[in-house]
């Protein structure tokens, strides 16, 4: 899967992604708390068995993980897709600190979603975002998600998307 226009590529979740994976969740922790929940010092003192069990629903096909990386191989992203469920899934990304604002996470959503029709044979996917985040809703837009309700993510209030068209 490439992401020409950024040297970006998104590839599925793999065992030997742990160490980098870990190394690019704890550069980016404080980072990421700034506009989503944090992990929690669990998911980092268990992150062997966190990925285990990651790449276990995987296999199961109750969610596909992936990872995205730049022009040199290093984790820059993540996008997943979780709770398949009737051809449906719920669609997370982050992108981290270094890469933030130069498209990336636009790049990795449009590659994930048509990864999700052709790959995953999945025709739809929600996605959620506080009001507050900009940047993610700007991403949605561009992906052709569309606002389809209100919610509350931890104690913010949020908006629910929807994509139902996800192969050109």
């Amino acid at each position: 899967m490439a992401g020409a226009e950024l040297g970006l590529r998104l590839e599925r979740l793999r065992a030997d992604h742990a160490a980098a994976l870990l190394a690019f969740e704890r550069e980016n922790r404080e980072y990421f708390t700034r506009s989503i929940s944090d992990r929690g010092d669990a998911y980092f003192a268990d992150f062997a068995e966190v990925h285990r069990a990651r790449l276990a629903e995987q296999d199961a096909g109750i969610c596909h993980f992936h990872v995205v990386l730049d022009a040199s191989g290093e984790i820059v992203g993540r996008v997943n897709l979780i709770d398949v469920e009737d051809g449906c899934a719920e669609l997370g990304y982050r992108v981290g600190e270094r890469a933030a604002g130069r498209g990336v996470a636009t790049q990795a959503v449009a590659q994930v979603c048509r990864t999700a029709g052709t790959s995953y044979g999945l025709t739809s996917l929600i996605a959620r975002t506080t009001l507050d985040n900009l940047a993610s809703r700007a991403v949605l837009a561009r992906n052709a998600f569309t606002p389809v309700g209100e919610c509350v993510i931890g104690t913010r209030p949020g908006a629910r998307y929807q994509r139902a068209r996800l192969t050109p």
